[in-house]
């Protein structure tokens, strides 16, 4: 460093700063100053801007161009297809098993849907979960066997009863749920008749299963009022079910049936909605049996001639009594 002399301060003379010229800078520094100061402060929000425009431009340019550019992926897809099946990947079976209430060209739609026409592009597991979408499948299985076949194993869901609902019949499984129509192989499974039949159906039937002899010649259980049931024979003959204690009321007329044979009887209602109490509607044979055996009681026997001689006649034997039902008749 050198040093400075006293004398070469001699001649000095004090001068204030602010008298000094300033050195302006160019307008194109002084835009980039304030553009930089802009970045730093603001950056956050100006990379949002600019990426929501961006993102608009891209979504404006596809829609424009949606037609070009679906017909050439539709194009390239199909010459894909055409390729593979050439190549003798195309699907030429579909073997179907285990379906009986599914219909199969409800099978074949949901299997071919958006699947095209190849087994190297067919999506197995998608098919497996759109066959579950059916009424009476409860599981499926869908598999590839190269190079051109499909094969598909159906496990349907069991019927349990038949629901009439209007003019179709329907069947339904252990939770009342709708899986099909009727069909003949089926008539022999319970029949259910009326409004919020199939709720409670299921629960009626299996009661009704453990007392023997009262579900033959069974025609249909009618539910009445979403409340209680009736239980209806071929030969006409309707029996009335409580709203509550219906397996009291089933076991009473099941002693009944089996002592008196009471559901061969000519009698058109027999009422179990009162515990304890069996209320029977004769039919018209029994009617008017009843009304001819009222009729002979009440006419007075005829007086003898007083010259007739007394005549001695050996007493009848006792006709057997028949057997009473303890029931309570109505008209």
């Amino acid at each position: 460093m050198q040093q400075v002399g006293a004398k070469s301060f001699a001649n000095a003379q004090p001068v204030d700063p602010r008298h000094f010229p300033v050195t302006l800078p160019r307008t194109g520094r002084r835009a980039l100053v304030k553009a930089s100061h802009v970045w730093v402060l603001h950056k956050q929000v100006i990379t949002r801007i600019v990426a929501a425009i961006l993102a608009l431009l891209v979504a404006f340019g596809l829609y424009e161009a949606r037609d070009v550019i679906g017909s050439a992926g539709l194009t390239a897809y199909r010459f894909v297809q055409g390729e593979f099946a050439q190549a003798g990947f195309g699907i030429d079976a579909i073997e179907i098993t285990g379906q009986t209430l599914t219909d199969d060209k409800d099978i074949i739609t949901l299997l071919t849907v958006g699947t095209g026409n190849s087994t190297l592009t067919f999506d197995a597991q998608k098919a497996q979960a759109r066959l579950e979408w059916l009424r009476a499948v409860k599981s499926a299985t869908v598999r590839k066997v190269y190079p051109n076949r499909v094969i598909v194993s159906i496990v349907e869901k069991v019927p349990v009863a038949r629901w009439r609902i209007g003019d179709t019949t329907w069947l339904i499984d252990d939770t009342g749920k709708k899986i099909g129509t009727d069909i003949s192989s089926y008539t022999d499974l319970p029949l259910l008749i009326g409004e919020g039949a199939g709720d409670d159906g299921v629960a009626m039937v299996r009661v009704l299963a453990r007392h023997d002899g009262l579900d033959d010649q069974l025609a249909a259980l009618s539910r009445i009022g979403d409340r209680r049931w009736d239980l209806i024979y071929r030969n006409g003959l309707r029996v009335q079910l409580p709203e509550s204690g219906v397996a009291q009321a089933l076991d009473q007329l099941e002693m009944y049936q089996a002592d008196y044979a009471l559901l061969e009887r000519d009698v058109s209602v027999i009422d179990l909605r009162v515990p304890g109490i069996v209320t029977l509607k004769p039919g018209e044979i029994a009617a008017a049996q009843i009304a001819e055996a009222k009729g002979s009681k009440g006419k007075k026997p005829a007086k003898k001639p007083a010259s007739a001689p007394a005549a001695t006649a050996p007493a009848a034997a006792p006709q057997a009594a028949a057997p009473v039902v303890p029931v309570t008749r109505t008209q």
